[in-house]
């Protein structure tokens, strides 16, 4: 018998779009969602599985109903701006951070690659690599120090990883039309520490803290290497959320 292909429920399909787009943070907290009757006529779905996609948010608390007033972002939302959703933001926006986000671009030059390092992008130990570090605040917060590496040759092609600005273009994008490789698929590694003096300094947290560490690794379309970068997030900014079918 043919393999059966499980497809998520259409309820679920808009949940998750939805769910997208606040992570993305093109929908901000307090922002009102589309309503039951609008969900029906952009997916053309029945009302009844409009209300269901509202359901689930509220059910993973994404969302809140107001009475009278219609179904919110919730205020506590403070979600991470993991990779993948930059990526998404990117592609569908041209835009790399929503507009209450903004990073600050601490170093950029070469650097001699830690170990942990070198082995995710396949160097040797203490190879010449490119290293540029960003605080990311959001509503002028501290929510995120990150490190990406890069092979030394990938700075040769792409100078302004060298440079103590942003690229408007979004790092990735810029890194692809430098070197002429495409990016095909990335790898996150999460676990958690103890935040060094630099991340409780950049971070503004007091007294020992830990943080959410994530390991991001970018291969091209040959499986290389292209890019290697560790996030750290402040213990207010743990929360993950995934949906999946259960079968």
């Amino acid at each position: 018998m043919p393999e059966i292909e499980h497809v998520l429920p259409k309820y679920m399909q808009i949940a998750n779009y939805v769910r997208d787009q606040i992570l993305r943070g093109d929908l901000q907290p307090g922002d009102e969602v589309p309503s039951e009757r609008q969900i029906a006529v952009d997916w053309k779905v029945a009302r009844p599985t409009a209300a269901r996609a509202l359901e689930a948010l509220r059910q993973q608390g994404f969302v809140e109903s107001r009475q009278g007033s219609g179904t919110f972002v919730r205020d506590r939302m403070r979600p991470n701006r993991l990779a993948r959703e930059r990526y998404s933001r990117a592609r569908e926006t041209g835009k790399i951070y929503p507009a209450n986000e903004r990073a600050v671009i601490l170093a950029a030059g070469y650097d001699a690659a830690p170990d942990h390092v070198a082995e995710a992008l396949g160097l040797s130990a203490g190879e010449r690599v490119v290293r540029r570090q960003r605080l990311v605040h959001a509503d002028d917060e501290p929510v995120e120090l990150s490190t990406a590496w890069y092979a030394a040759v990938t700075g040769e092609l792409a100078p302004n990883l060298l440079l103590r600005e942003r690229i408007r273009e979004g790092t990735m994008g810029y890194v692809e039309k430098s070197t002429g490789r495409q990016a095909r698929y990335a790898r996150d590694e999460m676990s958690s520490r103890l935040a060094t003096a630099l991340e409780c300094e950049s971070l503004r947290l007091s007294g020992p803290a830990a943080v959410l560490v994530v390991r991001h690794v970018v291969h091209d379309s040959e499986d290389r290497p292209l890019e290697f970068t560790e996030a750290v997030f402040p213990p207010d900014r743990w929360a993950f959320e995934t949906t999946y079918p259960v079968v």
